[in-house]
């Protein structure tokens, strides 16, 4: 599997706790923040590749934070965490660029699958930047 850095951003210790400790049983890279505050300091400082992002939360609500990450660092994939009381703040999400939505509680297959395809889809909006640029600095001058 390629290796890829997750934030999975949550107020709940035991939820947030478990889902890093199975992911790196998988040897998958994985950090945790509690709050959106504390995600976007890591995010500042980090090299994430995908952000694992709860929609309710106090402070900060997910919506607001995945609005950030995407003024920020625009190529990092969102998969927002929603309950069923707040599916509409994962649409609103999509609408705002997060890759998809997960409903909790969540099975650890159907997470790895979706955090994998975000990370897809972030390597190739990457090598398609990449590529523009090298053709761009190739292009001979007229």
């Amino acid at each position: 599997m390629t290796l890829f850095n997750i934030l999975i951003v949550d107020d709940e210790d035991e939820f947030r706790e478990l889902t890093i400790k199975r992911l790196k049983k998988r040897d998958l890279q994985c950090e945790g923040a509690a709050n959106g505050e504390q995600a976007l300091e890591m995010i500042a400082k980090g090299d994430f590749d995908v952000v694992l992002l709860d929609v309710k939360m106090p402070g900060m609500d997910g919506v607001e934070v995945l609005r950030e990450i995407k003024r920020r660092k625009p190529l990092i994939e969102v998969v927002m965490l929603t309950g069923h009381a707040s599916v509409e703040s994962g649409i609103d999400g999509m609408k705002l660029g997060a890759f998809d939505y997960l409903m909790k509680p969540i099975e650890l297959a159907p997470l790895l699958e979706k955090l994998k395809d975000a990370y897809k889809k972030k390597r190739m909006q990457q090598e398609r930047i990449e590529n523009a640029q090298f053709k761009r600095d190739m292009a001979i001058p007229s």
